[in-house]
């Protein structure tokens, strides 16, 4: 259950919210700002969509296994995955920013995205229901998607089971050839964040069925401890972990079962 916010988180979110309706760009330091304070909390259905925003030091270290000029966040919430990703160092030497796609269903955290990571392409509706194979195929896919048993408006090609992460991923993998994923530990096929060492052997009955039905293996990360980050979410969280796929051995999946259903899109 989601916890009232205090008196000083309060007041930051409406400082926060006053920066996104600016008509002007943003500085570097107030997208930050931005980020770092609007409440998911907020929206009234932040609890029914699962919406937990990843905290800043957690999405850099996720950014390290992000290749590829060609991202799409899927569940963008209002950026911050995204924005870790950015090449910087890339633009500094003049480079060509990398082409990043956000897909989130709540307007509001759409318009807030559209602020302070306006380099993106943003599209508002359900991830399970884009039809995002007519785009060329991304590099990586990434997401912190809504977890567990949360309404959703339909399956994912091969998975029918309850948990949403699951269904995320299996997306992803029609549209990227690599994923990085932040998810509950109890989904992931191993304890790595807030362990002694690596334990291998933990996949539940349910990622059996989910690994059976769409070949999709949940791989650990380079070494990412989710664990040193769980006093920076805006509410308690569950334990997680940082899961990688390698998609490119499911290429005939892509081809194959395509979604039958759109959705306008708000780009």
């Amino acid at each position: 259950m989601v916890g009232k916010m205090s008196k000083r988180a309060a007041a930051a979110h409406r400082e926060a919210c006053a920066l996104v309706q600016l008509r002007r760009e943003l500085r570097e330091d107030e997208k930050l700002f931005v980020l770092a304070n609007f409440q998911e909390s907020s929206h009234s259905g932040q609890s029914a969509e699962g919406a937990f925003f990843t905290p800043a030091g957690l999405a850099r270290d996720m950014s390290i296994e992000v290749v590829g000029p060609r991202l799409i966040d899927l569940g963008a919430g209002i950026g911050r995955l995204g924005f870790a990703c950015r090449d910087l160092w890339g633009r500094t030497n003049g480079e060509p920013d990398r082409e990043l796609v956000c897909v989130e269903r709540n307007p509001v955290f759409v318009q807030v995205g559209r602020k302070v990571l306006p380099e993106a392409r943003w599209l508002c509706g359900d991830l399970l229901r884009v039809h995002l194979e007519r785009m060329p195929l991304f590099d990586t896919a990434i997401a912190n998607p809504p977890f567990g048993t949360v309404a959703r408006s339909r399956d994912a090609p091969g998975y029918r089971g309850p948990r949403f992460e699951y269904h995320a991923i299996t997306i992803a993998a029609r549209v990227a050839r690599h994923g990085v994923f932040l998810i509950p530990q109890s989904s992931a096929p191993f304890r790595y964040s807030g362990q002694p060492r690596m334990q291998y052997g933990c996949a539940d009955a349910e990622y059996e069925r989910f690994h059976t039905a769409t070949a999709i293996t949940l791989d650990p990360s380079c070494g990412i401890d989710t664990s040193g980050y769980h006093n920076d979410w805006h509410h308690p969280p569950v334990a997680t972990e940082v899961v990688t796929c390698d998609f490119t051995t499911l290429a005939g999946a892509r081809e194959s079962s395509r979604p039958a259903t759109t959705h306008s899109l708000a780009a």
